[in-house]
């Protein structure tokens, strides 16, 4: 299934990839670049614009400045995650000093919850496929 895609946000899409903040750097370069699913940056899905994204497994990957923890920042933040789980997209949210201060951590639950997503389509198509015979 193909997503939503406001084609208005490339040109800042590509910019965002372009001009990547060091701590997106830190997590691109450090650990999703070379993981063994594929991960994109900066990639559109409807309106919004999220950090990292995994088509494979619809794992939306967002880092979090301290301009997320105001109010109206969290009111739009649930919107957009509330808009991605409508995609069956799953989205996990990391405050940028996580990054800096438990690395590990950090890409250890993305890991965990990349394989969880991947079994869980495995057993899916498991169960259509034994449904059509």
């Amino acid at each position: 299934m193909g997503l939503p895609r406001n084609n208005n946000l490339v040109k800042n899409a590509s910019s965002l990839r372009t001009n990547m903040t060091p701590t997106e750097k830190r997590l691109w370069f450090g650990f999703l670049y070379e993981y063994s699913l594929h991960f994109r940056q900066q990639k559109i899905v409807g309106p919004y614009i999220v950090d990292f994204f995994c088509n494979k497994v619809r794992l939306s990957i967002e880092l979090d400045g301290s301009q997320h923890y105001e109010e109206h920042h969290k009111k739009r933040d649930q919107i957009r995650t509330t808009y991605l789980e409508m995609l069956e997209i799953k989205e996990l949210r990391f405050p940028n000093s996580a990054v800096w201060d438990n690395f590990e951590g950090v890409c250890e639950t993305i890991h965990r919850e990349a394989q969880r997503r991947r079994n869980d389509i495995v057993t899916r198509s498991v169960s259509l496929l034994s449904k059509k015979h």
